[in-house]
């Protein structure tokens, strides 16, 4: 009986012993903080993965460190040259101190309430000190909205951590839109801006158009006067030439000079039509009847 009495009280020893080596071995993953607390009081952070050990009456509360995306819904913000616009932007956090983020919220929904708050206050405040152009502009220098999101990322950052233990990795834009009842009238204006530019565009299109046809009817006009000079120039100098071959030619038979001049005067005089009356002393007749010009 007495050994069966030790038997017993042996294995429920053990089993205590299991159940109490079980309270006090736990396992961190790569991805966890562990808190520890004990009756409810925090103690201490463990953040190296692996195995550790606790008291058994102590707890271990898990918490997940990886980033996390948090997107509010879309609100509507006032710019500083008083434009209504719709953002709709996202959020980037994590837990970094587990004992602050317990003690003050507890749950990520509630994390992402406060989150809520303290963007939006942040990114109203940054809108508020800028104009509707910081955001939206066709000149990319005048867009301040990189700045204006690490400097909205860096406030939310220093708020959510000193109150409940958030980093805030990063606070982006996703969209940007108009109010409704706002929306019909930002249109006009931009349809009648474009038109503005369009029409500054083709006024100064037509400017160069008619300086460049200008420009170029001068220089048509500078290149025919020298083509026509040359034109002349070479003319002169071929009918100088032409003058002295035939020279040349003629005076080496003055008679047959004559005689062709002569034929070409009456080629231009006379054709099929033309009825001529000849004396017996023409100077035609003596070359149709004996085939040359007397002198």
């Amino acid at each position: 009986m007495r050994e069966r009495v030790h038997g017993y009280s042996t294995a429920f020893a053990i089993v205590v012993a299991l159940l109490l080596a079980g309270r006090s071995f736990f396992t961190v993953r790569e991805t966890e903080f562990v808190l520890i607390t004990q009756f409810g009081r925090p103690l201490y952070v463990v953040r190296e993965a692996g195995l550790h050990a606790k008291w058994f009456f102590q707890s271990a509360t898990f918490f997940d460190k990886r980033l996390r995306i948090y997107s509010p819904r879309p609100s509507e913000f006032l710019t500083r040259d008083k434009k209504n616009l719709v953002i709709e932007s996202y959020v980037a956090w994590r837990i970094h101190d587990p004992q602050r983020f317990m003690e003050t919220i507890g749950d990520f929904t509630a994390a992402e309430m406060r989150l809520h708050d303290i963007v939006w206050s942040a990114l109203a405040a940054a809108l508020g000190r800028h104009d509707l152009e910081a955001l939206i502009s066709p000149n990319p220098e005048a867009v301040r909205a990189p700045q204006m999101l690490h400097e909205l990322s860096s406030e939310s950052d220093r708020r959510a951590l000193s109150q409940y233990g958030i980093q805030v990795v990063d606070v982006r834009i996703r969209r940007i839109n108009l109010p409704d009842q706002n929306k019909q009238s930002v249109y006009a204006r931009m349809r009648a801006e474009r038109e503005r530019i369009a029409r500054q565009y083709r006024a100064e299109g037509e400017e160069q158009a008619l300086r460049i046809r200008a420009d170029a009817d001068r220089q048509k006009e500078e290149i025919l006067s020298l083509a026509y000079k040359d034109a002349e120039r070479i003319r002169g100098e071929g009918d100088a030439e032409s003058t002295r071959i035939y020279s040349q030619a003629y005076s080496r038979n003055p008679r047959f000079y004559k005689l062709l001049r002569t034929l070409e005067a009456y080629k231009k005089v006379l054709d099929d039509k033309t009825t001529a009356i000849l004396s017996s002393d023409s100077e035609l007749m003596k070359v149709l009847m004996r085939g040359e010009n007397t002198p």
